[in-house]
């Protein structure tokens, strides 16, 4: 089993929360690519976290958090911003994300920052999410991406309230079909789609990106499992199991965690009933993670997901 470089942003979520009866904002390690690093070292696969943290203690708290997490770090550099927070806030357990701090620390990592035999030794490359809304961090997604030997994952990870107006989002919709065409798997949430191609139909936007040139699809639909359009087979369903959900922070995160796992242990599956199989699993894990507060702390081990859903 080889690793997965995973880039993209680390920050500091602030959680709305009670304590005692009094609204507090208690902080959480986050970002979405931190978050699949963490689930893919809790599944049993080998990470890298690459990108860029604050030089502030709050960037010290994330390196360390990835270390003791075993996520490796040799390609994550520290740059001179505060870290980034998210205040995250709730509809039922949906989160909601502002972002505060100037620079955004997650957006410093350049291509020239970039740890090349790191990238080109990886078996798996995970890119996107709102680093490639920063011009440092796309033009170091677009050179790793051009760098990588292996596998090629893209996570656009859409947030609404970074894009402002609608060329953002018909840039950031250019920026996908660009990584989609050479990607070997494209994992997207209906909220992504709905912002990126407004009024299509998720199984319309699925087979879209497979024309582009992605190989594989997933997209998730929260509660109601996900869409798959794999090979050559038409998209196809895949149910998610009933769960207590108290937060999904993370969970899309830890579908594309699962998967990324699944890739280092068994590469490729050679049938779209293969996909099917794991996206499943992947499902299961995203349904335990709702059923925890947090994001990076609620990832699971397989361990935790076999007592969760037995087999």
């Amino acid at each position: 089993m080889g690793y997965a470089v995973v880039l993209g942003e680390a920050l500091v979520d602030l959680l709305d929360s009670d304590l005692d009866g009094e609204r507090v904002y208690r902080q959480a390690i986050g970002g979405g690519p931190l978050n699949v690093a963490v689930g893919v070292a809790r599944l049993g696969g080998a990470a890298q976290f690459v990108g860029s943290l604050g030089d502030d203690v709050l960037g010290g708290r994330i390196r360390a958090f990835l270390g003791a997490a075993d996520v490796g770090v040799s390609g994550a550099v520290t740059v001179p911003a505060p870290t980034t927070l998210a205040v995250v806030t709730y509809d039922g357990p949906e989160p909601d994300f502002r972002f505060y701090g100037e620079p955004a620390s997650y957006g410093l990592l350049g291509p020239d920052d970039l740890d090349l035999a790191l990238l080109e030794g990886a078996d798996v490359l995970s890119c996107g999410s709102i680093t490639l809304l920063e011009p440092a961090g796309l033009a170091a997604a677009r050179r790793a991406w051009s760098l990588a030997t292996g596998l090629r994952v893209l996570d656009p990870n859409v947030r609404p309230r970074l894009l402002d107006g609608p060329a953002a989002v018909e840039e950031l919709r250019a920026v996908v079909a660009e990584f989609a065409a050479g990607a070997h798997l494209v994992k997207l949430s209906a909220a992504d789609a709905m912002v990126l191609y407004p009024g299509e139909p998720v199984e319309g936007v699925a087979a879209y990106l497979r024309e582009v040139g992605a190989a594989t699809v997933v997209l998730t639909l929260g509660a109601a499992g996900a869409v798959l359009a794999a090979a050559d087979a038409d998209p196809v369903r895949v149910p998610a199991p009933p769960v207590n959900a108290v937060d999904a922070t993370g969970a899309g995160d830890s579908v594309l965690a699962a998967l990324i796992a699944d890739l280092l242990l068994g590469g490729e599956p050679d049938s779209p009933q293969g996909w099917v199989d794991r996206v499943a699993f992947a499902l299961r894990v995203a349904g335990l993670v709702c059923e925890s507060p947090g994001g990076a702390t609620a990832m699971p081990t397989r361990a935790d997901v076999e007592r969760r859903f037995p087999s």
